[in-house]
C-alpha cells in the first residue's frame, strides 16, 4: 500500500469508526487522521521545495484514464501553508466543538468532512487530469457546504450555507467549459494538453481560455464582483472553520490562477492588466465595506476580500512583467503575492480565532454589544492585536513583509518608460496605500470598540479567557507571523523554487542578502524590532520606579457629567460616522433612527444596517428577474389532478416527439417546400 493509498483512505477510516466513538475520542481519532495525512503531505511538499518534484501516475480507469499528479515547488509551498492551517485549525475547533458534544451525529459528520475536505483541497495541488480534477473541486465544495452548516437548527446558517454551495456550483460551469474546450481539441485529460493546445491558439483565443479559469478560480476566491457567498458563509460556519475557509480555501482559487498561468500560453500583458484592475477593486471594495460592518466575523471576512486584492495585485504585476520580459518585477510580483498568501492564512486565522474566543464568552458578535474585553480576556486581546496589526501590514510583523515586496515592485515598474505603465504603477501603489490606510482605521475601530472601554450591553457574568488548549494554535500562529518578521530572508529565500517556475523570473531571491530590492527589508526589520524592544523596556522600567510608589486610581473626567454610562462611549458606528458620510455614493447604509425632540427626550434608537451594493446589483435584481419571470407560470400550479396528469402526458409525448421529429427533419422539410 502506497503513501497515496494511505493519504485518500484517511477520512473512510474516520468514517468507520467516528460513530461509534464519544465526543472527546472523536475529536482524538480527527487530530490523528489529520496528523498522519500532514505528514505524508508534507514529505511530499519538502520534497517538492528542495528540488525533488514529486512525479506519480496512477492507472485511473476507462473513464478518467491515466491519473498524473505532478507535485512542483508550487504545489509544495500551498500544501504545507494548508497543512499548517489545518492542524491549528484542528486543534482549536477540538477544544471549541466541546460546547456541542451532545450533538453526536453532527460531530460525526463534521469530522468526516473536515478529514475529507483536507483529502481534497491537497489532492487539487497535486492532480493533474482534469476530470479528476473536478471530482475534488466538487467533493471541496460538498464538505465545505456541510462544514459551514454545522448549526443548521439557524435557518441563516442554512440560508448561507446554500448560498455558498449555489456560487460554488458556478465555479464549476466556468471550470467545465475550460477543460471541456481543450478535452473536446485533444482528446486527453491531461493538464500538458492545456499547455501544448494554448500554444497553438491566436493571442485572443488563449486569453478567451485563460479567463474561462480565471473567473472560476475567481469565485473561489473572492475577487470582486465575485465575492458575494463570502460574507454569509464564514460568520455562518463555526470559528476553526472560518479561519480556515479564510486560510486556505479560499487560497485554493489563488492556487488554481497561478496554475493556470504556469500551463497556459497567452498574452500575459493583457492577462496580467485584468488581474490587476480586478485585484485593485477587490481591496478598495472590501476594506471600504469592512470598515462599516457592525459583526465582526462579517468585517473579518469583506478583510479576506481585502486580502485577496492584495494577492491579486501582486499576481497582476508578476504577469505583466513576464509579458514586459521585466524579470525584477515579474520576480517580486509572483514573491509577494506567494509570501502574502501565506500571511494572510495565518494572521486571518488567527483573528477568526480570537473572534471565536470572544463569542463563546459572550454569545455574540455585535461590535456594538462589545467592549472591555481586554479585562476578561488578556491573552485573546493580545493575540487578536498582533495579528490586527499584521493584517494592517505594519512592521514588524509578517503582513508588512510581503506588502514591501509588492510595493518594491510597483516601485520597479516606475522605471518602465511607457506612459501607460507608469499611469498604471501609480494608481496601484495610491491603491495599495488607500487600502492600508483605511484597514488601519477598521482595525482601530474593531479592536477599540471589542476589547477597550466597557460593556456596551450586559456580558455573561460567567465571560472570561477560554481554556490554553483552545489559546495554543492562536500562540503557535501568533509564533509564525512574529518569525517572519523577524527573519523575513529566510521566508524569502524559501519562495525562491516557486517563483523560478514561472516564466520570465529571475534568479535574485536564492541570494537574497545581495539584492538591492531586498536589502532594505532586513534592515527595517530589525530595526523596527529595536523600537518595540525599546517601548517594552520603557514599560517595565517605569513599572520599577513606580513599584514602591502609591498609585490612586480615580474616574475619567467626564465633562460636567456627573452620571457617566457606558453610552457615552464612541460605537462602531459614531467611529467611522465621518468616513460613512464621505463615501456614502460607493455604500449603502440602511438607517433606522427616532429623532430627538424637546428638553426631555423619550428614549432614543439609531441603528444602522450596511448592505453591499454589488450584490443588489448583481444578484439581488437577477433574483428579482428571475421571481417576476417564474411568476407569470404560477398560473400552471392550479392544484387541479387532471391538469398535472395532462402535464406528464404532453411532457411524455414531446420526449418521444422530438427524435422523431429529428430523424425525419429532411421530409418535413421537403413536405413545406411542396406546400
Amino acid at each position: 500500500m502506497n503513501l497515496i493509498t494511505i493519504f485518500v483512505l484517511m477520512p473512510f477510516v474516520g468514517l468507520l469508526l467516528l460513530p461509534f466513538l464519544k465526543a472527546r475520542l472523536k475529536g482524538l481519532l480527527t487530530m490523528g487522521l489529520l496528523t498522519i495525512n500532514v505528514i505524508i503531505s508534507g514529505y511530499m511538499a519538502i520534497q517538492s521545495l528542495t528540488g525533488s518534484p514529486v512525479s506519480i501516475t496512477l492507472g485511473g480507469s476507462y473513464v478518467t484514464g491515466p491519473i498524473p499528479i505532478r507535485i512542483d515547488a508550487l504545489s509544495g509551498w500551498f500544501i504545507l501553508i494548508i497543512n499548517l492551517i489545518f492542524l491549528t485549525g484542528g486543534l482549536y475547533g477540538y477544544s471549541y466543538l466541546k460546547g456541542y458534544k451532545k450533538r453526536t451525529n453532527s460531530l460525526t459528520l463534521h469530522s468526516f468532512a473536515f478529514l475529507l475536505q483536507h483529502v481534497s483541497i491537497i489532492s487539487i495541488c497535486g492532480i493533474q487530469n482534469s476530470f479528476v480534477f473536478l471530482i475534488a473541486w466538487e467533493i471541496l465544495a460538498l464538505t465545505s457546504f456541510i462544514l459551514i452548516i454545522f448549526e443548521h437548527e439557524n435557518p441563516v446558517t442554512i440560508k448561507s450555507g446554500i448560498n455558498y454551495l449555489i456560487q460554488a456550483h458556478f465555479s464549476i460551469v466556468f471550470l467545465i467549459i475550460g477543460f471541456l474546450w481543450v478535452i473536446n481539441k485533444t482528446n486527453s485529460f491531461d493538464f500538458q494538453a492545456i499547455t501544448a493546445y494554448s500554444s497553438t491558439l491566436p493571442g485572443m483565443a488563449s486569453l478567451i481560455l485563460f479567463l474561462c479559469f480565471f473567473i472560476a478560480f475567481a469565485i473561489k476566491a473572492g475577487f470582486v464582483p465575485f465575492h458575494t457567498w463570502l460574507p454569509y458563509a464564514h460568520p455562518a460556519a463555526p470559528a476553526h472553520v472560518s479561519g480556515m475557509m479564510s486560510g486556505v480555501i479560499i487560497k485554493i482559487g489563488i492556487f488554481g490562477i497561478l496554475r493556470m498561468l504556469l500551463i497556459i500560453k497567452t498574452d500575459y500583458i493583457a492577462a496580467g492588466f485584468i488581474i490587476l484592475i480586478i485585484s485593485v477593486l477587490s481591496g478598495l471594495y472590501g476594506v471600504m465595506l469592512a470598515i462599516i460592518q457592525h459583526n465582526l466575523k462579517k468585517l473579518l471576512a469583506y478583510h479576506s476580500i481585502e486580502n485577496i486584492g492584495i494577492i491579486g495585485i501582486g499576481i497582476g504585476i508578476g504577469a505583466i512583467g513576464t509579458g514586459l520580459g521585466n524579470t525584477t518585477l515579474a520576480t517580486l510580483g509572483y514573491a509577494g503575492a506567494l509570501l502574502h498568501t501565506l500571511n494572510h492564512s495565518l494572521f486571518k486565522s488567527l483573528l477568526f480565532y480570537t473572534a471565536g474566543n470572544v463569542y463563546q464568552a459572550t454569545h455574540t458578535m455585535e461590535i456594538e454589544k462589545l467592549g472591555g474585553m481586554v479585562k476578561k480576556m488578556p491573552q485573546t486581546t493580545m493575540l487578536f492585536l498582533i495579528a490586527a496589526i499584521a493584517i494592517c501590514g505594519i512592521p514588524p510583523f509578517n503582513g508588512f513583509i510581503s506588502e514591501f515586496i509588492i510595493y518594491t515592485g510597483l516601485y520597479t515598474w516606475l522605471s518602465d518608460g511607457t506612459l501607460f505603465s507608469l499611469l498604471a504603477a501609480i494608481f496601484s501603489t495610491i491603491a495599495l496605500v488607500a487600502i492600508g490606510g483605511l484597514a488601519m482605521i477598521c482595525f482601530t475601530k474593531a479592536f477599540g470598540t471589542v476589547f477597550l472601554g466597557t460593556a456596551r450591553h450586559t456580558i455573561p457574568t460567567d465571560c472570561r479567557e477560554v481554556k490554553f488548549i483552545q489559546l495554543l494554535p492562536a500562540y503557535l500562529l501568533a509564533f509564525v507571523i512574529l518569525l517572519i518578521g523577524i527573519f523575513p530572508l529566510l521566508f524569502i529565500h524559501l519562495l525562491a523554487m516557486p517563483v523560478a517556475l514561472f516564466p520570465g523570473t529571475a534568479e535574485i531571491l536564492a541570494n537574497t542578502p545581495q539584492n538591492s530590492a531586498f536589502a532594505a527589508l532586513q534592515s527595517i526589520s530589525w530595526a523596527s524590532w529595536i523600537m518595540v524592544l525599546l517601548v517594552i523596556g520603557i514599560y517595565f522600567f517605569r513599572q520599577y520606579r513606580l513599584k514602591k510608589r502609591s498609585l490612586e486610581i480615580g474616574p475619567t473626567w467626564g465633562c460636567g457629567y456627573v452620571a457617566p454610562t457606558c453610552k457615552q462611549q464612541y460605537t462602531a458606528g459614531s467611529f467611522v460616522r465621518t468616513y460613512s458620510k464621505l463615501f456614502a455614493p460607493v455604500l449603502i447604509v440602511h438607517k433606522e433612527e427616532e429623532i430627538v425632540h424637546g428638553v426631555f427626550p423619550s428614549e432614543a434608537k439609531y441603528h444602522t444596517q450596511p448592505y453591499d451594493k454589488l450584490e443588489k446589483g448583481l444578484i439581488d435584481r437577477i433574483l428579482k428577474l428571475n421571481k417576476n419571470f417564474m411568476g407569470r407560470f404560477v398560473f400552471l400550479n392550479n392544484g387541479k389532478l387532471q391538469f398535472y396528469i395532462l402535464y406528464g402526458i404532453i411532457f411524455i409525448l414531446t420526449v418521444l416527439g422530438i427524435p422523431l421529429l429529428y430523424r425525419n427533419l429532411e421530409s418535413i422539410i421537403e413536405i413545406f417546400k411542396l406546400l
